[in-house]
């Protein structure tokens, strides 16, 4: 057997591995378009960035972040009740404190007693009113934010290292698999060449 035979699935390895780095690289280079001999050639992503824009601001706008699962769970009882023991000391300093201060008469006929009754009074009517009131502002937003917009407007805004940036964070184990499969696959053909030329 030729010892030069050796070479080949190294070679080839090499081949593959070489040919999936420049793919990926590919993907985002060049960012400007360039013409060679009539072909104008730029990375996937730059060139489709305000479609990738688009679908991701659908996506957000549609799957991730709807303003009814905001509503639901901002509404939560377990998550108003959260909120009861600032809005009670609220009331409690303004009875006590600001409403003394503006209106001193006021002080003059109103004691513990009738503070700790008024402040019940308003605390159970604002915990009465609070998911209308949120639900009213959560549909108000709906009416005037436009997430699909934002994110829309915010992905085409990416310059193209920033993009690139994002997508090596979230996938760059996959691109790293993706380059050592083409150097196993390469070298894979490589030892079949070397195979058949033996036999």
């Amino acid at each position: 057997m030729n010892p030069m035979l050796i070479l080949i699935p190294i070679i080839s390895g090499f081949i593959g591995w070489v040919t999936n780095w420049v793919a990926i690289k590919m993907l985002f280079h060049p960012q400007k378009p360039i013409r060679i001999l009539g072909l104008t050639i730029q990375g996937i992503f730059p060139k489709r960035q305000a479609v990738f824009a688009a679908k991701m601001g659908k996506l957000v706008s549609t799957e991730l972040l709807s303003f009814d699962e905001i509503k639901a769970v901002i509404t939560r009882p377990e998550n108003l009740a959260g909120l009861m023991p600032k809005l009670e000391a609220a009331i409690d300093r303004f009875l006590r404190e600001k409403l003394t201060t503006v209106m001193p008469m006021i002080s003059m006929f109103i004691g513990d007693k009738t503070i700790d009754k008024i402040k019940t009074v308003l605390t159970e009517e604002i915990q009465q009113l609070f998911p209308e009131m949120i639900n009213g502002y959560v549909d108000s937003m709906k009416d005037n934010l436009d997430l699909e917009k934002i994110v829309t407007d915010k992905v085409t805004a990416f310059s193209g290292e920033k993009l690139e940036s994002i997508l090596y964070q979230v996938m760059s184990k996959e691109f790293r698999f993706v380059e050592i499969l083409g150097g196993v696959l390469g070298f894979i053909i490589g030892l079949l060449q070397v195979l058949i030329v033996y036999i």
